[in-house]
């Protein structure tokens, strides 16, 4: 091998001294990684029971994995239906169908029967696969795969470009999917998302294995499978700006317009905010107005459906003007759950030691193995089971008794073995200090006595 390390430069030719270098040129930025393309062109849209036949066989045929995803229509429209599905596994290719165009896509999942599926973000994507019929037998979420792994950022193009060296456009991301045709660009776009998902899937699992956390992934994927989306409980409550709002008259009146709104963009199938958007609705619970015209001179009142709506809306404001106090929502949410944590201190001291306590532990933790501590304990079951722990305070049966408690909630097996001791250890540290008796106060400081 040639030796090609530089002579040093000669005293005449030495470089200026660096305080008489040119200030303020920029550092050289690194070349962008080479951007991802379809390896066997865009296939055509499938929207025929003829050409769906011909990919259910392809599919079938094809080996190993099959890398799946869907695109919906947020931001335009009420529904949550997937308007087009993208696969692709070896010796099959890729394929992009229309699920609008057929009553469910049952052929689709018999031939698929048995595969593991690929996903990204698979909790966004299998609701509206089920709706047409489409539910896996075993998946692998890349996503959930890469936050295991501790990857800071897991976005789709982010782990491509991270793990397999390409970029990604994704000015498509939030176009309108109902879109009928699709634009040659939006099926690029759509057709990429899955043209290395395989290979992606592939990388992340040999890591998994490599830093012990296959099984960690195995638990958290058959739980995946088995995802549902849970209705909001008083979900008027999300509206942005609700903290202005005062008085239990008015909170009325935002469930009311909030209601009211959904339902007709629920008709409609349209995105609510497309109808007012929350500001409007702000503004005139905050407001009261009792009439049309009122109405329509509230400020901040607008959006396309303002004045369509105008006498709906009245109608429902009314409506909660005349309403009984008794029938008025609180303040405060109802909910089965414990108290607010910034409450705890004031209701439950000791239980709020056992949060701060098993907080800091689980932290360290979740920094010990290398991934979010959201992963690691979904914070809800943590608080619930803080707030009202077992009775026994029996190391052992302690300890068993929180597993119980963590797998009745759904936590899975690998995260009870972990997360157990630290909220065991929180509940009799906390205790501990609590049967402690408070520090005497030092002579000749308290202002009761020397006052």
């Amino acid at each position: 091998m040639v030796d090609e390390t530089p002579e040093p430069p000669s005293p005449e030719h030495d470089p200026a001294p660096e305080a008489d270098q040119p200030q303020g040129t920029p550092e050289p930025q690194p070349e962008p990684p080479p951007l991802l393309t379809l390896r066997d062109g865009l296939p055509p849209v499938v929207a025929s029971a003829a050409a769906l036949a011909e990919v259910c066989a392809a599919m079938a045929a094809g080996t190993g994995p099959v890398a799946i995803d869907a695109e919906r229509a947020s931001g335009y429209r009420y529904s949550n239906r997937a308007y087009l599905v993208q696969l692709r596994r070896e010796g099959a290719g890729t394929a992009l169908v229309d699920p609008i165009a057929f009553d469910d896509l049952a052929p689709l999942q018999e031939a698929l029967e048995g595969t593991e599926w690929i996903l990204h973000a698979a909790t966004q994507d299998l609701p509206c696969l089920a709706e047409i019929g489409l539910t896996p037998t075993a998946l692998f979420d890349t996503e959930l795969a890469g936050r295991l792994l501790g990857y800071p950022r897991v976005g789709l193009a982010t782990l491509v470009e991270t793990v397999l060296g390409f970029g990604m456009k994704k000015e498509h991301s939030a176009v309108d999917w109902s879109t009928r045709p699709l634009p040659q660009p939006w099926l690029e776009y759509a057709a990429l998302d899955v043209e290395v998902l395989v290979e992606l899937r592939d990388a992340l699992a040999v890591e998994l294995v490599e830093q012990g956390k296959d099984e960690w992934a195995r638990q958290e994927f058959d739980h995946l499978r088995s995802f549902e989306v849970v209705p909001r409980v008083d979900a008027w409550r999300r509206t942005s700006g609700l903290h202005r709002v005062r008085g239990r008259r008015s909170l009325g009146a935002v469930r009311a317009l909030w209601e009211l709104r959904d339902q007709l963009a629920e008709q409609r199938d349209v995105t609510p905010g497309r109808i007012v958007p929350d500001s409007a609705i702000v503004a005139a619970a905050t407001a009261m107005p009792q009439d049309r015209t009122a109405l329509l001179a509230t400020k901040g009142f607008h959006g396309r459906g303002a004045e369509r709506y105008a006498t709906r809306w009245v109608a429902a404001l009314r409506e909660v003007a005349e309403m009984d106090e008794a029938d008025l929502p609180a303040r405060a949410p109802r909910g089965d759950g414990p108290p607010l944590p910034r409450a705890w201190a004031e209701k439950d001291p000791v239980a709020a030691v056992r949060l701060q306590l098993a907080r800091e532990a689980m932290t360290a933790l979740a920094e010990e193995h290398g991934l979010p501590v959201e992963n690691l304990l979904t914070p809800d079951y943590l608080r619930r089971t803080l707030w009202t722990p077992p009775a026994t305070r029996e190391p052992g049966e302690l300890l068993d008794a929180v597993a119980g408690v963590l797998q009745g909630y759904g936590a899975r097996s690998w995260q009870v073995s972990l997360a157990a001791p630290v909220l065991t250890r929180a509940i009799l540290d906390a205790d501990t200090r609590a049967a402690e008796p408070a520090p005497e106060a030092v002579a000749g400081t308290d202002p009761l006595v020397d006052g």
